[in-house]
């Protein structure tokens, strides 16, 4: 019997110390199960930092004047003396019209005048009314008016320095009114190319920034290696209430005449500078299926998703906008494993 109670205590004794190694197992596995559930990442420190407030902008290149050549009426056309290439300076003569209508007009002018001078003898003789010679008067100034008008559409010619880029006529062809592929009617198209322009369109957020003379960087695919300078020379005072933007003209000195009208280009202007915050690019994430982006902020050990806006990218740096402050610690490795609020640890570099 003593036998017994004592193989009995001992398994008791046995069974105990299993129990507590079982239970010191279940212990170090939890443990075990605790720290693996934390995501190992590598995080980095936000910045604050002066920038550059830069705007970049795509637009086609335009001619700084462009003049449709036309008479103000239908009148046949008797000579061009201009192709489309041709260099015109301001002044030259360049179409001449169809005198006819012009010498008729000139003729009764002519004898207009000799009548209002035979009635005005009679009438300082007391022979017709002053009325009668207010009639004649008024005639005579209407008539010269018209011949005046004929003879500004006889000979057209080039309000400006420039390159003939259109001829839509023949000589001999009679000038309809009616608009042609320029869009407008014209017989001669002339652009101003020694100095261009080109206009964009930039957010309103950037009204209070932009002056008249900032300098602005211009570059065009067609001249890879090249930089071309311009400088604000008008400023649209109205926001477009679609599109929140404002209209911008800049004009680019084209001594080279490497530009053209209609060429792309892109260009840039240096907006000032401000304080910014700074984060390495890593950190930046954008939502699938559509244009967010967020980066996860660490704190205390737990990762907290913050919608982020970002502007310029200065090397391995992103500016954001909005949503994170100097200083915020952000992860940059390990980040597509994160989830809001997810439980983390840093890898020690």
């Amino acid at each position: 019997m003593i036998m017994k109670m004592k193989k009995r205590s001992l398994f008791g004794v046995a069974l105990l110390a299993s129990l507590a190694v079982f239970s010191g197992c279940k212990e170090e596995k939890a443990a075990k199960v605790e720290v693996s559930s934390k995501i190992l990442i590598q995080t980095s420190p936000t910045t604050s930092q002066e920038i550059d407030m830069i705007a970049d902008f795509t637009s086609n290149v335009e001619a700084f004047q462009t003049n449709n050549i036309c008479p103000s009426m239908p009148v046949r056309i008797d000579k061009i003396s201009v192709d489309v290439g041709d260099k015109v300076k301001k002044g030259d003569v360049i179409v001449v019209m169809d005198q006819t209508q012009y010498n008729q007009t000139a003729v009764q002018v002519a004898n207009l005048e000799a009548d209002y001078l035979r009635l005005k003898a009679v009438y300082d003789a007391g022979g017709v009314s002053e009325q009668q010679l207010d009639a004649a008067s008024t005639q005579l100034k209407v008539q010269k008016e018209a011949l005046a008008l004929l003879s500004d559409n006889i000979q057209l010619q080039s309000p400006i320095d420039g390159i003939v880029t259109g001829r839509f006529f023949d000589p001999g062809d009679m000038f309809s009114m009616t608009p042609n592929e320029s869009g407008s009617a014209s017989i001669i198209q002339i652009m101003q190319i020694n100095k261009l322009k080109i206009s964009v369109n930039v957010s309103e957020s950037y009204f209070p920034y932009v002056k008249e003379g900032m300098p602005v960087t211009i570059t065009a695919d067609i001249y890879p290696n090249e930089v071309f300078e311009g400088e604000v020379s008008l400023i649209y005072p109205t926001i477009d209430l679609k599109t929140r933007t404002f209209t911008v003209e800049v004009t680019i000195p084209n001594t080279s005449a490497k530009l053209r009208p209609g060429m792309f280009t892109r260009s840039t202007i240096k907006l000032g500078s401000e304080i910014g915050v700074m984060v390495e690019d890593l950190a930046i994430q954008k939502q699938i299926g559509s244009n967010e982006k967020y980066v996860f902020v660490i704190k205390d050990s737990i990762a907290t998703r913050v919608p982020v806006k970002t502007g310029r990218q200065i090397g391995n740096y992103i500016n954001v906008t909005s949503g994170l402050d100097g200083g915020d610690v952000v992860a940059i490795q390990g980040v597509s494993k994160l989830t809001d609020g997810a439980k983390i640890e840093i890898k020690q570099n």
